[in-house]
């Protein structure tokens, strides 16, 4: 009897999976939709069963048949964005309504430990000014945000874990402190909601965030699992891609932040070229070309003994890659180190950072041309009467100081280069050391650890530069 009675309540189960439609946690009541887009709203049920979806701002639903796996994406259009709360209702027979919706810009926010690190700072490393920015979080109901947990997995994924949450001090100590301060800046200059992704695991290398299928086009990265599983979990390739960005490009964003590299350093060689493949790779899974990366310089840290220059070279390495990927710029950060965190990794003045971020997107993706994206960068240097002339793009308003500037460096015929003399004079820095009358090069906070003075007059500062090409 007690088979008899099992069968039909297993037959059952089996063509009745999903009491109603199933959504993945991201999309959650609170959410941010990209304003003025055709955005994916998607998730599971029966196979064949017809989904319908209905926002709030339309008068008609948007039908999706599930497949034979139940899986399901309906496309709606979103209108443009404000402050009104909007919901969206999903129904399979039964109902699922998305509430408290907001329609604005959505970012997603990726990288190491300088991104991952929450406004409550970490470990003896605190972020300037935590407690203030936490305590006042509140006046931003309409920023929103979903941190990703820190998942990994060989195989791409289709679902991760991570809800939105609102802008307040309860929610705010664990939001990205760069991420907030971008969203922040983005929220009061455009007047609209912000919603982030963040997609972020400390001491992660860029190809942690590549797929298979690139990964194995570098001879020098195994994937075998035996192989990967002796790692270090922070250091190991692809996983992270498969388990926290792959499931996200169903969402659709405006763009992308970055803030990583630190773990890449004695590796910038190959650096620009993978930056690249990253950027590409997410551009294809997110069906756009065009969206915009913008990404942070490591800032000054005294890596190893300090003798061998890995993170200028690397810093070099990530200027460059601006020429190899569209729609990209990177902000420098060579002046929001103090000189006590010569060994911390983990500078506290993220509110420059997510600002300079803000900045270089309001200018490239909004149109905000009257608000600067680029401090000087170095484009040409000659030499004349014993003195290197320095010649530098964005820099046609001139500089924020004329003397007294620090952190150039000056090389002669032996190579060695020795801190410098440096002034503005015609548009133009005139560097100089007294005894070296026939120099070759010049650098400028070309270390590990060297912190600068000199900037544009939007005080950008001037992007760590060298000359010449000798890795010495």
């Amino acid at each position: 009897m007690k088979r008899f009675f099992l069968l039909p309540l297993l037959l059952t189960l089996g063509l009745a999976l999903y009491a109603k439609p199933v959504l993945p946690e991201i999309l959650s009541d609170g959410m941010v939709l990209q304003q003025n887009s055709k955005v994916n709203i998607w998730g599971k049920t029966d196979p064949g069963k017809t989904v319908e979806v209905k926002p709030c701002w339309s008068k008609t639903a948007v039908r999706a048949t599930a497949n034979n796996e139940g899986k399901w994406v309906a496309v709606i259009k979103t209108p443009e964005a404000n402050y009104t709360p909007r919901t969206i209702t999903i129904t399979d027979g039964e109902e699922v309504v998305l509430r408290d919706i907001l329609i604005g810009e959505v970012w997603l926010a990726s990288g190491q430990s300088n991104m991952e690190m929450p406004l409550n700072g970490f470990h003896h490393n605190p972020i300037m000014d935590s407690n203030e920015t936490i305590a006042f979080s509140g006046q931003y109901p309409a920023i929103r945000f979903v941190t990703i947990p820190k998942v990994q997995s060989f195989e791409p994924q289709e679902e991760v874990e991570g809800r939105w949450q609102l802008c307040n001090p309860a929610n705010s100590p664990g939001f990205s402190a760069t991420a907030f301060f971008f969203a922040e800046t983005l929220h009061k200059s455009l007047n609209i909601p912000i919603g982030i992704i963040v997609s972020a695991w400390g001491g992660t290398k860029v190809e942690s965030w590549i797929d298979r299928e690139i990964l194995e086009s570098y001879q020098d990265v195994n994937l075998s699992e035996d192989v990967v599983n002796k790692l270090n979990p922070a250091a190991r390739p692809m996983l992270m891609y498969n388990a926290m960005i792959h499931p996200l490009t169903n969402y659709v964003v405006k763009g992308f932040i970055w803030y990583q590299g630190e773990s890449n350093v004695g590796a910038h060689q190959v650096y620009p070229d993978r930056l690249h493949d990253m950027v590409s790779l997410w551009r294809t899974q997110w069906h756009n070309s065009d969206l915009p990366f913008y990404y942070v310089e490591i800032a000054p840290f005294e890596y190893g003994n300090g003798n061998d220059p890995g993170a200028a070279y690397l810093r070099e390495a990530q200027f460059k890659a601006q020429k190899l990927i569209p729609y990209s710029g990177m902000i420098s950060t060579n002046d929001l180190v103090e000189p006590y965190e010569l060994r911390n990794i983990h500078p506290r003045n993220k509110t420059d950072i997510g600002k300079r971020l803000a900045f270089m997107a309001l200018n490239k993706t909004y149109g905000y041309d009257r608000v600067a994206a680029h401090g000087p960068e170095y484009s040409s240097m000659e030499v004349s009467d014993g003195k290197i002339i320095v010649s530098f793009d964005h820099a046609e308003e001139g500089f924020n100081r004329t003397d007294g500037i620090e952190g150039f460096e000056i090389a002669g015929a032996d190579g060695e280069f020795l801190p410098a003399q440096a002034i503005v004079h015609n548009g133009k820095i005139v560097v100089s050391r007294e005894g070296v009358d026939q120099p070759i090069a010049v650098r400028y906070c070309f270390r590990n650890f060297r912190i600068g003075n000199l900037a544009g007059i939007h005080e950008l500062p001037v992007v760590p530069f060298r000359s010449d090409s000798s890795e010495k």
